[in-house]
């Protein structure tokens, strides 16, 4: 008798009624049934927040007779499809295999060997929907906050990117700089760059738009790219890279706006001495020196 294959990522904080009537219904049909999680080469994510030790724990709980394996993805359906039926052959040696999902699953992507067959969907259950109910609930447990940590603790260190916007007006000679409220000092004009944004350029140019208000520029050009010091990420193990662009003024009245409480346009030649004055920034020193370096005395 064949052997009954799921192929599920179960991406939910529970079994639903759903997943529990499909694993139901192959049961009905085989004496040995074996799940295939889906695991994304990614720790940790809004759509896969859920790792494979978590989703196999959570099935085993109510149904600890059941095998639990997990499957990697792939770009490539055949390379993925080819994996499946290794992996079902080297663990189960001699056996015959029917795997089973349901509507919008692997079927159509799986080009193995082994016979597939689409169950019904049972309820309307959407495990996007369900995650985004839990997304944002509190529990005072202590494996809730256990599980803060794990989610944490099993992400790769990021970096985030950020841009920096060197305008410059009469013929190089001057820099727009802003300050914040936060320790009033000068500093270039930028922020983090979104998932939005079609390029660092762009963002650049939306930054230059929110913190400066519109205006006319040349397109931008890149400078050079730095580690930041920013306060916020000194004692943590994430840290930010800027990219520093430059572009001209051409028209326009800047306005600081978001968190830029002042803007003024300073002569090139002073920002030495604001420097060792200690009026700018410290995370943008070598974003300033790179600045002098280039452009003071051309």
């Amino acid at each position: 008798m064949k052997t009954g294959v799921i192929i599920a990522r179960f991406q939910t904080p529970y079994l639903h009624d759903g997943h529990k009537q499909l694993i139901s219904q192959v049961e009905e049909n085989h004496t040995k049934l074996v799940i295939l999680l889906g695991v994304s080469p990614l720790l940790g994510s809004r759509k896969n927040p859920y790792d494979y030790y978590t989703r196999e724990k959570m099935i085993k709980k109510d149904y600890p007779e059941v095998i639990v394996l997990p499957v990697s993805d792939n770009p490539s359906d055949k390379v993925w499809s080819d994996s499946i039926d290794s992996l079902l052959k080297s663990v189960f040696p001699g056996e015959q295999f029917c795997l089973y999902g349901s509507r919008d699953s692997f079927i159509p992507s799986y080009s193995g060997r082994f016979e597939t067959i689409e169950l019904p969907e049972h309820g309307d259950y959407n495990a996007t929907e369900l995650r985004k109910q839990y997304a944002d609930k509190v529990f005072d447990s202590n494996d809730f906050r256990a599980g803060i940590l794990y989610a944490y603790y099993n992400q790769y260190t990021k970096v985030y990117p950020t841009v920096d916007i060197a305008l410059f007006r009469n013929n190089k000679t001057e820099l727009l700089l802003g300050k914040k409220a936060i320790n009033n000092k000068w500093r270039f004009i930028g922020g983090f760059a979104d998932p939005e944004d079609e390029s660092y350029e762009t963002a650049a140019k939306r930054e230059l738009s929110e913190e400066c208000g519109e205006m006319e520029t040349t397109g931008m050009g890149y400078e050079t790219s730095a580690k930041i010091n920013d306060w916020r990420y000194r004692s943590e193990a994430d840290k930010i890279i800027t990219l520093l662009f430059s572009c001209e003024y051409i028209d326009g009245a800047p306005l600081a706006q978001d968190d830029i409480a002042e803007l003024s346009w300073i002569k090139l030649a002073d920002v030495p001495q604001l420097m060792a004055d200690g009026q700018t920034s410290d995370e943008h020193a070598g974003l300033f020196n790179h600045i002098i370096k280039k452009y003071l005395n051309l």
